[in-house]
């Protein structure tokens, strides 16, 4: 059933109803006005009787916010970390192809990929990118070649190492896992990453795909549970786990956050990724962390430590 639209003075009546404590209620509705009621309700959800749809005693707003703040630096450190990653991604696909194939245009070969239409349809993706992109080296490229045609993605084709800087990161995970299963190149990137098996880096390069997306649209990781989950590996090249993800940090943001961190490792040895973690985890000694994942003990597992 539809609910009424209430307003902020009506939104913090109703939580008050509801036993949630404030300390100052100005401050509360400065948040309710500029962060939607229905944004900031699943960092409470986990505070509510499950039967009587209260909160329980002692919860307060102030927590709340804590828990919303905690989730939004924790994004902006991960969005760091998709950066490295992804990045360097796009070095390692380039080189290794190009020097491989001897062309820059090795992209437009449907023969190194398993689903060559579903290929073909991801180039006019990645050219579509390409055309609309209104960076400096796109609009001289466009200049350069005349017979290059931004509404029919004809004409010359630029470089892989020119038309890669416009492709998104879904799409290099997708153009990965679409390499040829039994291609040396493919197992060669993955291994540059620190795994042995291509098929565990297209499924964490999957998950962390959509973490990504979810931090590009400003979207929670708090208490969210993962549409793509990490497969465990069964060996791995420097330091990891104790032993494999459980269903429960697979699911949550653990899994590919620790996921993610291998692979910065991997390429970047010298970055704080877990340094800033463990930071904002400090600074927030309150926040039951175990709701995105990070259970009992997780600083024991080597890549943690």
């Amino acid at each position: 059933m539809n609910q009424r639209p209430r307003t902020i003075q009506e939104q913090l009546t109703r939580l008050k109803e509801k036993g949630m404590e404030f300390n100052d209620e100005q401050i509360a509705i400065s948040y309710l006005a500029r962060i939607s009621y229905f944004r900031l309700k699943y960092y409470w959800v986990d505070m509510l009787d499950i039967n009587t749809r209260h909160f329980v005693n002692g919860t307060s707003f102030n927590t709340i916010i804590d828990r919303y703040e905690f989730d939004k630096k924790l994004r902006n450190i991960l969005f760091g970390a998709i950066e490295i990653l992804e990045v360097g991604l796009r070095t390692k696909f380039i080189t290794t192809l190009s020097l491989a194939t001897n062309t820059g245009l090795w992209y437009l070969d449907n023969s190194l990929f398993e689903n060559q239409q579903f290929h073909t349809n991801l180039v006019l993706d990645m050219k579509y990118e390409f055309a609309r992109n209104s960076d400096p080296f796109v609009r001289q490229y466009i200049l350069d070649h005349p017979d290059w045609d931004k509404n029919t993605l004809s004409g010359a084709n630029p470089d892989a190492w020119m038309i890669f800087e416009t492709a998104t990161f879904g799409t290099l995970s997708k153009m990965y896992k679409n390499l040829l299963n039994q291609s040396p190149l493919k197992s060669r990137i993955a291994n540059e990453f620190g795994l042995y098996s291509a098929r565990e880096l297209s499924s964490w390069l999957e998950a962390i795909s959509v973490l990504r997306n979810i931090i590009a649209h400003h979207s929670r990781i708090w208490y969210k549970i993962f549409s793509k989950k990490p497969t465990n590996i069964s060996h791995h090249r420097n330091e990891w786990m104790h032993s494999n993800l459980t269903e429960h940090q697979r699911k949550r943001a653990f899994g590919v956050i620790s996921c993610l961190l291998y692979l910065c490792n991997a390429i970047c040895p010298n970055n704080t990724i877990k340094k800033n973690i463990k930071e904002l985890f400090a600074s927030y000694p309150n926040i039951p962390i175990f709701m995105i994942g990070f259970t009992r003990a997780w600083e024991e597992n080597p890549i943690w430590k």
